[in-house]
């Protein structure tokens, strides 16, 4: 890579990284024009629809309805270049959220896909992948941990799209196979998710 790419690609990392910052305070502000305008413009909302118009009224009521305050605390976030002006990424989120019963805490990741657009970083499209949900004072052991006041727990699909959980817990795993040579740089993500698809996820 040449200099120029090298700024390039250190200044689209640190972009993409504000990115999901700027996504947690505009939802937790509820500034739903600066939050939408994350997305490309074409961002798909649903099975049938397209367009920041489409992704404000889907925000509206999903976060009027569900719950009454939020807050966002990102973490851990790998990125992966496709090209120079596409990319892909892993963040995780702890969440807290008001509800008019429960005060509901949640650990989850984004599967994120990134476009650069007209010269700046937006989301094309964010998988939400869930471990739990539940009261403060309701540690979720067990199965189905997603556990909203007023609903039935359902699974959260937070580790389907890694191969190397259900390998780890599964009785063939061999310890002492020998350590396979590590990935490039930019395809970390790939080989962590290996082609894994993600099950029938149910948005919250």
């Amino acid at each position: 890579m040449s200099i120029e790419e090298r700024l390039d690609r250190l200044e689209s990392l640190d972009e993409i990284r504000q990115l999901a910052a700027k996504y947690s305070v505009t939802l937790d502000m509820r500034d739903l024009d600066m939050h939408v305008n994350l997305f490309v413009p074409d961002v798909r909302v649903g099975k049938d629809k397209t367009g920041r118009q489409a992704l404000k009224h889907w925000a509206d009521a999903t976060f009027r309805d569900q719950f009454t305050g939020t807050s966002h605390h990102i973490g851990n976030h790998i990125i992966d270049f496709d090209s120079p002006d596409s990319a892909i990424g892993l963040v995780y989120s702890k969440n807290e959220h008001e509800t008019e019963t429960e005060w509901v805490i949640m650990q989850m990741l984004y599967w994120d896909t990134y476009n650069r657009v007209d010269g700046r970083w937006l989301f094309k499209k964010r998988l939400p992948m869930y471990w739990y949900a539940t009261d403060l004072n309701k540690p979720p052991l067990g199965e189905k941990k997603m556990r909203w006041p007023g609903q039935e727990n359902y699974e959260g699909y937070f580790h389907d799209l890694f191969p190397s959980w259900k390998e780890f817990w599964s009785s063939e795993y061999i310890r002492d196979n020998d350590v396979t040579e590590p990935v490039a740089a930019d395809s970390f993500l790939k080989a962590l998710r290996r082609d894994s698809k993600p099950g029938k996820l149910r948005v919250k």
